[in-house]
């Protein structure tokens, strides 16, 4: 009831806005017209639309039309360009707090995780963007994060010695190793034939990428080590931010904040969706044993976490209940 108020007061504050109609751009470099995070931004250019009564909306420019994620943020710092929507791990060099939702197995559940990003921790990592030239506005689920290859991998001696791409990060490569694997960075496009030429043992992703990549056909063994719930992040030009009346910022806000109930409802429909698919497609799904993964991950918290601020940030989000 509460946000229904705030939406009816901000609507009517729209009406004393300026004349002219504002369409925003948003980049997205998921391909998929559908892709959770997709419909999420157009559900929020629905939603501010409403709220300012016809001013001012978003238009989503997806498939990397403006570019891959390093690009529009690039855009997006220097004001060329109004939003875009990335995972949280391109923007680990630029804002540093953005690496704590990134470490390993912080997350207990997906629960914890939403509660926790929700709630002071959460707002204080988007708000530390600012900083550096983005308005941090939202968090939106991008799935647990598991290994999957030929075979079974239960616990983290089973990882000993493969071959594990990752995405080309510090932070990844010392995650990987830590297992005792051989971290491998290639670009996501490459995995495929990869996996199939045997030039990787493994790779580690969420089921709707391993779904949707094909993947799936290469390698049938999914182990749900879920070692990371690293989000996406949707972030504003604080250029373009400051240039704004605090009506229409206010707006902007809860309209962010409205897209991620909406986007989280999607991503657990594409989830099951997808975890359909692979066990059609013969994936057999390995619970593991979790603590031998946490066990050796002291190391990775020892070299990134390395601030006041992070490491407080670490307990609180551990100690959310």
């Amino acid at each position: 009831m509460k946000f229904k108020a705030l939406i009816s007061a901000l609507a009517l504050a729209g009406l004393s806005f300026a004349a002219h109609a504002t369409e925003f751009r948003s980049a997205d470099t998921h391909n998929a017209d559908d892709y959770p995070t997709v419909v999420a931004v157009k559900h929020m250019s629905e939603v501010l639309e409403k709220m300012s009564g016809g001013k001012h909306k978003i238009k989503v420019f997806n498939k990397a039309a403006l570019g891959q994620e390093k690009e529009t943020i690039d855009q997006v710092k220097i004001g060329a360009l109004d939003f875009t929507r990335v995972n949280v791990g391109p923007m680990n060099g630029i804002c540093p707090l953005t690496q704590v939702p990134t470490m390993p197995f912080l997350f207990s559940s997906v629960s914890h995780m939403r509660k926790s990003l929700d709630g002071a921790a959460g707002e204080e990592i988007l708000k530390s963007c600012e900083a550096f030239g983005f308005v941090g506005l939202a968090f939106y689920d991008s799935g647990a994060r598991s290994i999957y290859a030929k075979k079974a991998i239960k616990t983290v001696a089973d990882a000993k010695g493969l071959k594990i791409r990752v995405q080309q990060s510090d932070l990844w490569v010392a995650l990987v190793s830590a297992m005792g694997a051989n971290a491998t960075p290639m670009p996501y496009g490459e995995v495929y034939t990869g996996l199939k030429t045997g030039l990787i043992d493994a790779a580690e992703n969420n089921i709707p990428s391993f779904d949707t990549a094909k993947h799936v056909e290469a390698v049938k063994v999914y182990s749900r080590t879920e070692h990371s719930m690293a989000p996406e992040m949707l972030v504003m030009s604080k250029i373009v931010w400051d240039k704004l009346p605090k009506a229409d910022q206010d707006m902007i806000r809860a309209a962010a904040k409205e897209s991620v109930a909406f986007q989280r409802k999607k991503w657990d429909e594409q989830e099951a969706k997808s975890l359909a698919n692979v066990k059609a497609a013969g994936a057999e799904i390995v619970e593991v044993d979790k603590k031998s993964f946490q066990a050796v991950m002291g190391p990775v918290y020892d070299k990134f976490m390395t601030t006041p601020d992070m490491k407080r940030l670490v307990k609180t989000i551990q100690d959310t209940k």
